[in-house]
Formats: structure tokens, sequence, C-alpha cells
């Protein structure tokens, strides 16, 4: 009877100290936790990838466009983070990187693919804004009741 009580307290032990150990571990989560779960080589892998699916990429022009993809959004990350700015410096710096990304994708993409690439690029504003201004008038609309 007491190999098994002694054989159990040392289990509860174990046990405890398991729970103990990730209950008062440390939070060591990066600095652009906030933009969920990808990180920034996660999401240029993801936009990489999209574009090769999109654009018909050959693997060299892919992987330029994952390096370009990487280095633009470490540098949005950074921006992001820095608290430092002001709305208007953020938005013209994050302004500043996308002219950067389409400055360096033409070097990368055929005449083909960066009109493709654009348009795209184009549609996608033209919904976002299409999208904020049926959020701005259901806001309108609830002010004025």
């Amino acid at each position: 009877m007491k190999k098994v009580s002694a054989y159990t307290l040392i289990l509860a032990g174990f046990l405890l100290l398991s729970l103990s150990n990730s209950l008062f571990a440390q939070n060591n989560e990066p600095a652009t936790a906030h933009l969920g779960k990808w990180n920034a080589e996660g999401r240029a892998d993801k936009m990489t990838d999209k574009l090769t699916r999109q654009l018909g990429l050959t693997k060299d022009q892919s992987r330029e466009i994952y390096a370009i993809n990487l280095d633009i959004l470490r540098q949005t990350d950074s921006i992001h983070v820095n608290k430092t700015l002001t709305s208007k410096e953020r938005m013209g710096r994050l302004h500043h990187l996308n002219n950067e990304r389409n400055q360096r994708f033409k070097t990368v993409l055929t005449a083909a693919q960066y009109k493709k690439w654009n348009d795209w690029n184009l549609n996608k504003k033209e919904q976002l804004e299409a999208k904020m201004e049926k959020k701005r008038q259901r806001r309108e609309a609830h002010q004025q009741q």
C-alpha cells in the first residue's frame, strides 16, 4: 500500500510541476503579433504563391517576388510597430513602400504580367473603396436615426 501511495505522490508531483511550468511561462510574442498568426515570412510566402498562380511566374521570378515581398513586409511591420509616428506619417511611409514595391515588381515581371498584376491591384483597391463607402453610408444613416 505504501508503494502505491509513493508512486501516486511522485506522479502527482510531476503533474503539478509540469502544470506550474506552463502557467508561469513568459509570453514571448513578437512585436508584430497584432497582425495575426502570420509573420512576415508567412505573409510573403502566401502573397508570392498567389501571384505565382495569378501571373504564371517562373521559379526565378517567384524567388525574386518573394524577396521583394519579404523586404516590404518587414519594413511595413516596423512602421506599424513604431508608435512615435503620427497616422499621417505612417500612411505616407506605407504609401511610399507600396510605390517601391510597384517599381521593384516592374523590374521582375514581364510587361503583360505587370499589367495583369496592376489591373488586379486596382480592382482590389476599388473593391476596398466601395466597401469603405458602404460602411460610411451605414454610419451616417445610423447617426441620423
